[in-house]
């Protein structure tokens, strides 16, 4: 059944009438039911009766006040059928819960441009359509009232993050080493980097606790819990990156933060006397990456192209780390991959998620001073780098890149030469010529190009590649 709305309103001059018939005939358009005296009061019809009908009735759903000087007057007056009306509109308003039936529609200003308002209704949200430049946005809004479709609808609220549980809750024994750095690199002390290193390795030690044992049915669940346990570690770590950039981005302490960075390796890793399985360390990888992604997100967002290039492009020593590589040194690659756990639980739980991985880092992103798109810039700047460097380097979060359409700050200054020079050791390039020829390359192999679903990535298309150094 379409919705049924009266309109009441003042008969103040013929102009006036002459656009309520016709705001009227623009709902009828739209599906509404309207009810206007012009149409449905007859000779020998009782007014009065009809005005309280169309006010009270249940099956009116909404009441539209077309509201001008007259109209007001009328009702705070309680003179004509205006008057009638707003004794039963005040006493709904003030004594109904549900007050969603009665809204006002703006039609005339005094000198000093408040709207002409009854003074029952005064203080409640109005639609206005005197402003032309305005109408089409404030019409659609009265629709969505009429129809209940709000534009801003409340999301359901979500599970408590598992760390906040009674029988899981953390105490943080880095909150006081996390406290004197930060106030150090704000303050610009000269020990801001042996506190830093202090921090850090008590985040190390820390991790410890995380390490998970066995395998067994629904494991996942045990590395997903896990993961969200070291919520608040990561947290901090954030506004620690953070403020890195903002008070501290020295070399020094670019060193400091590669060599934790170094250590966190080992986690993705057996120790020499535990047992595992293919999962065991999949919390481990998804926490690696993840810090990894904002550290990076961190500098790019506030400018550090040089910290975050000394990340990229440094390698790490893994000499000490049970594994089957002997190489005693690694690239950034070791903070990236398939997690198979996450990937058997979108198929036991049928979430039917195109990348679980990607689903759950920006899910996790809300609220933490690090906006999502930086996070993805990121993620291509390690996808361009590795593809220079001949390693493979798959950016999930760029998932949300293949569905919409993304503009990377990053690479649209670029489109300076001179900005460009200062991102591109980020991706271990000498010039804007090295730059064209790597995005040409990779253009030309489609095998090296991600794939979400039925969705490619044009690397070209994120990096602007047909005008990045254009300018000077």
């Amino acid at each position: 059944m379409p919705p049924k709305a009266f309109i009441s309103y003042s008969w103040t001059t013929p102009d006036h009438e002459a656009w309520v018939l016709h705001f009227a005939e623009e709902l009828r358009s739209q599906a509404v039911d309207v009810i206007l005296d012009k149409w449905d009061l007859r000779e020998g019809h009782d007014a009065n009766a009809f005005m309280e009908q169309m006010v009270s009735r249940d099956d009116i759903s909404k009441v539209i006040m077309v509201c001008d000087k007259k109209y007001a007057e009328k009702s705070d007056n309680r003179t004509g059928g205006a008057g009638t009306e707003a004794q039963i509109i005040s006493a709904s308003l003030y004594t109904k819960t549900n007050q969603d039936k009665f809204v006002a529609v703006v039609r005339e200003r005094d000198e000093e441009g408040n709207a002409y308002l009854p003074t029952y209704y005064k203080g409640r949200i109005y639609i206005d359509l005197l402003n032309e430049a305005q109408y089409a946005e404030e019409f659609d809004r009265l629709l969505r009232w009429i129809y209940d479709q709000p534009l801003y609808v409340k999301p359901d609220l979500g599970k408590a993050p598992a760390f906040l549980s009674n029988e899981s809750t953390i105490k943080l024994a880095t909150a006081v080493p996390f406290r004197r750095v930060m106030d150090a690199m704000k303050a610009g002390r000269d020990q801001s980097e042996a506190l830093a290193g202090e921090y850090l390795g008590t985040v190390i030690m820390e991790m410890e606790q995380f390490r998970l044992q066995g395998g067994g049915e629904n494991f996942d669940d045990t590395v997903v819990e896990s993961i969200e346990q070291f919520l608040p570690y990561r947290n901090e770590l954030i506004e620690f990156f953070l403020i890195v950039a903002a008070f501290r981005p020295t070399d020094e302490m670019a060193s400091v933060i590669h060599r934790f960075f170094e250590r966190l390796i080992a986690f993705n890793y057996p120790t020499p006397s535990q047992g595992y399985t293919s999962w065991t360390f999949d919390n481990f990888k998804f926490i690696c990456n993840e810090l990894f992604l904002y550290f990076l997100a961190a500098m790019i967002s506030r400018e550090r192209f040089g910290m975050a290039a000394h990340m990229i492009q440094t390698d790490y020593y893994v000499g000490n780390i049970v594994n089957n590589d002997h190489r005693p040194m690694s690239t950034f690659r070791e903070f990236m991959d398939h997690l198979q756990s996450l990937e058997a639980r979108n198929r036991r739980l049928n979430l039917r998620k195109i990348s679980l991985q990607a689903t759950m880092i920006e899910e996790r992103s809300k609220g933490v001073g690090v906006d999502f798109r930086h996070i993805m810039a990121a993620d291509l700047v390690l996808y361009l780098a590795s593809e220079k460097r001949g390693m493979r380097w798959y950016p999930f979060t760029l998932l949300y890149a293949s569905f919409r359409s993304v503009s990377f700050e990053l690479f649209a200054r670029a489109i300076s030469l001179v900005y460009f020079d200062k991102i591109k050791g980020m991706m271990g390039t000498r010039d804007i010529n090295e730059f064209r020829a790597l995005i040409q390359k990779i253009t030309e192999n489609s095998d090296r190009i991600p794939r979400f679903d039925h969705h490619s990535l044009s690397p070209a298309h994120l990096v602007h590649a047909d005008t990045i150094g254009t300018k000077p």
